[in-house]
């Protein structure tokens, strides 16, 4: 895992941890150090660590935010290439890989906050790989999707049913349907 990656991960848990439901901003990370530490790391270096920009830090920065993160200074560099802190299988490695890779889409779609919390449960289910091999299978069946959709959330289906069945009628049909 990358150094980006790793505060990316740690912003995801933080943010959960304080019942926020998503991922804490960096800018929020910059202010809760400011807050509790009393110390400051400016937002664009957050930035640039997570995009790969600046692939170290300072000594200082690991420290402070090994403190404001609660994690051991030692895991805020970027491991080798192939390097897991535990015995894992191969699976069990394309898994975290896979949840990482859904926690860092998750964040491109924070605009659409149904979507975004959709794509981190997938995340953070025990065996997302096996959820995204039976999504496939959904969406490959005819019809599949639009009956789970009707008998799963039967509400806003329900509406654009209507609005599709109404589309279609004439309008003294739909007069009358009224």
């Amino acid at each position: 895992m990358t150094l980006g990656e790793k505060i990316r991960y740690l912003r995801e848990i933080e943010g959960t941890l304080r019942g926020l439901g998503r991922a804490m901003t960096q800018l929020e990370v910059v202010r809760a150090v400011k807050s509790e530490l009393g110390k400051a790391i400016s937002q664009s270096y957050l930035s640039q660590i997570e995009s790969g920009r600046r692939p170290h830090m300072t000594n200082t920065t690991r420290q402070l935010l090994a403190q404001f993160f609660k994690v051991h200074p030692g895991y805020l560099v970027e491991d080798p290439y192939g390097y897991h802190a535990e015995l894992m299988s191969d699976l069990r490695a394309m898994e975290d890989s896979l949840d990482t890779w859904l926690i860092d889409g998750a964040e491109r779609f924070t605009h659409d906050p149904e979507l975004h919390q959709s794509i981190l449960a997938l995340a953070r289910h025990s065996d997302s790989r096996k959820c995204l091999l039976l999504l496939r299978a959904i969406v490959e069946t005819p019809k599949l999707v639009d009956r789970l959709s009707e008998v799963l959330n039967p509400a806003p289906l329900r509406k654009t049913e209507i609005a599709r069945s109404h589309a279609g009628d004439s309008p003294v049909r739909r007069r009358r349907n009224r």
